[in-house]
């Protein structure tokens, strides 16, 4: 069995030791369970981001239900309906689909549903939005103090949004489009609609998450205190700005 070695601040073993004496297990047991949790995931499973494929075949409750559903908006729809919905007669086609068992149509009833974004996926996005909000305030706070941040490190630091041409990103993005669209991260708006409307263009979910990672560290390093605190200093803000470089492509001290 490999061993690994990793340097860790004192005050994250003894954390870990808590955590481990807690589970009952040693601190090594625990950290490869975590490792292992991050590697070999076990309800999860790797998906395309796109279309919903056509199921193969469905539950009969499932065929009663949607096969009631068709029918009840055949009743209530008008006799000129034209949108999404179709019209009564391919509402009615729709029941008969389902009560016949046509599997090979079966794929209209999922036509236009997107595979899902993953609750850690969901949870990333919103992290990220977060960490480029507390960049944004503590640029305006520094500039209100009389610093200057250069034009440089502030476009090191913008939102730029997810790649459209990338499965994962665009559905990402998508979702970023869905969090701002009842006005939540706001001060946000103007770094999405100035960068193509949130189209990276090239994939940046790599670089957030070193980015997030070094303000998840700046984080950690302090203790509760006033309203200000989650505001970063000039030097933070570069740190993070560094990060974007993956570690192969900086320079060697």
């Amino acid at each position: 069995m490999a061993v690994l070695n990793i340097r860790v601040d004192d005050r994250v073993r003894d954390q870990l030791k808590e955590l481990a004496d807690a589970g009952g297990v040693t601190v090594s047991e625990y950290v490869r369970d975590l490792l292992m949790e991050a590697i070999v995931p076990v309800y999860e499973a790797d998906v395309d981001h796109g279309d919903q494929p056509a199921p193969d075949t469905m539950r009969l409750a499932d065929r009663q239900v949607l096969s009631m559903l068709h029918r009840i908006l055949a009743s209530v729809l008008p006799e000129d309906a034209n949108d999404v919905d179709g019209d009564k007669a391919y509402q009615l086609e729709r029941a008969e689909v389902l009560e016949s068992g046509f599997t090979g149509e079966y794929w209209q009833e999922v036509a236009g549903f997107r595979t899902e974004l993953s609750k850690r996926d969901c949870g990333r996005v919103m992290d990220i939005l977060d960490m480029f909000r507390v960049i944004t305030f503590s640029i305006n706070k520094l500039e209100e103090q009389g610093v200057s941040v250069s034009e440089k490190l502030q476009r090191e630091l913008e939102f730029k949004g997810f790649d459209f041409n990338d499965g994962l990103e665009s559905h990402m993005a998508g979702y970023v489009r869905f969090l701002m669209a009842d006005g939540r991260w706001a001060e946000l708006r103007s770094q999405v609609d100035g960068n193509n409307r949130g189209n990276s263009h090239h994939r940046v979910l790599d670089m957030y998450m070193r980015m997030l990672a070094e303000h998840r560290r700046i984080k950690d390093s302090r203790g509760r205190g006033s309203q200000d605190d989650y505001l970063l200093s000039m030097q933070e803000l570069e740190q993070i700005a560094a990060a974007r470089v993956h570690p192969s492509h900086r320079p060697r001290r």
